[in-house]
């Protein structure tokens, strides 16, 4: 695939955070942007030289978008995978494509794909009513996470079983809707790997970060993590696997359980880029939104390599209103992503704390 000119136009389905990093990267390189959201004056609108506000399966605003957009993207995976696949079957560029979306959309579908390409997962059991969920519980055993096949994020869409006498309860607070029941992980801490392919099949891999969540939402992410040379191999492998699994271009985030020894497990995959790959802006020379652009453009991945430590902390709600202090802080690099309200729980911004890294 050639490689687009600067003054080409990307497209982007979602105005959000991303969205808005992703413009901002994008016009770094001389790229226009279009935005498709159907909320107006959207994060990523306000940066962009345009914005089309509709929904994401508005069939002529994908036309006007295919016709004004020289490549299209997304910023998060619940855009619908028949929008994408429109766009791209109506002659358009358009990376990750429409696989890439339906799998990370179905966390069954997910979890098969992982295994089958040798990234292995912890064991699950597809669950379409209560007697699935049952037989899945006695054959996973106790406690186990009953998730929702579609739509969750950010620890939404999914309950804790920790006896058989909370079946029935937890298939409520579902929504009683296709589910997967996951066994539970005996992970000693949770790892991040973000990694980049392009249009020529050449992937990059960022080092690996560390990452702290509460109540299904991520607070913190160290990077580069502390590693051993056999963790930093095995990951590096399952991203090779899952990149080239799905003719994969763009940037991808895949979370990681790390059981020690070298021994990981998959958690998701994420065809975007990623809330733990933000360090990467203050502690690499291309950023993973730098580089999600730069394969979707078709222009050479750019270099990997962390010339910083980063703590990234997540800004959620009024946490917002520590900006004066962040932005006083010489070690602290502040991004605000333009929202309001801050409601609690929302994602407001990121402070990246920048230090030396490790000896070698």
């Amino acid at each position: 695939m050639d490689a687009l000119p600067p003054g080409s136009t990307l497209g982007i389905l979602g105005g959000g955070q991303l969205g808005r990093m992703l413009s901002q990267a994008a016009g770094r390189l001389g790229f226009d942007v279009v935005v498709l959201d159907p909320e107006d004056n959207s994060p990523a609108g306000r940066v962009s030289r345009g914005q089309i506000v509709a929904a994401y399966d508005d069939a002529n605003a994908l036309n006007v978008m295919g016709r004004v957009c020289d490549a299209v993207t997304f910023e998060f995976e619940n855009v619908p995978a028949e929008a994408v696949a429109r766009l791209q079957a109506g002659g358009a560029r358009v990376a990750p494509g429409p696989r890439a979306l339906a799998v990370a959309q179905d966390r069954v579908e997910e979890k098969q794909f992982l295994n089958a390409v040798g990234a292995p997962t912890v064991a699950f059991h597809a669950v379409d009513g209560p007697d699935d969920l049952r037989v899945g519980l006695n054959r996973l055993g106790a406690p186990a996470v009953l998730k929702t096949r579609r739509d969750g994020y950010d620890g939404k869409g999914q309950v804790w079983i920790r006896s058989t006498r909370a079946l029935d309860a937890a298939w409520q607070a579902v929504g009683a809707r296709a589910c997967v029941l996951e066994a539970r992980a005996p992970f000693v801490r949770e790892l991040s790997i973000i990694a980049a392919r392009g249009w020529d099949g050449r992937s990059a891999v960022y080092p690996l970060g560390e990452n702290v969540h509460a109540g299904g939402v991520l607070r913190t992410t160290q990077a580069p993590a502390r590693i051993d040379d056999r963790t930093r191999r095995a990951a590096g492998r399952i991203a090779r696997a899952v990149l080239e699994g799905l003719d994969y271009v763009g940037v991808i985030g895949i979370e990681l359980f790390d059981l020690g020894g070298g021994r990981l497990l998959v958690n998701e995959i994420a065809p975007r880029v990623h809330n733990t790959g933000h360090w990467t802006q203050d502690g690499c020379v291309c950023d993973q939104f730098e580089q999600h652009v730069r394969a979707v453009m078709g222009w050479p991945l750019g270099p990997t390599r962390a010339h910083a430590r980063v703590e990234m902390t997540n800004l959620l709600g009024e946490e917002i209103e520590r900006w004066p202090r962040l932005a006083g802080s010489p070690d602290v690099r502040v991004h605000l992503y333009g929202k309001t309200p801050a409601r609690p729980g929302r994602k407001m911004g990121h402070a990246n704390r920048v230090g030396p890294l490790d000896p070698a």
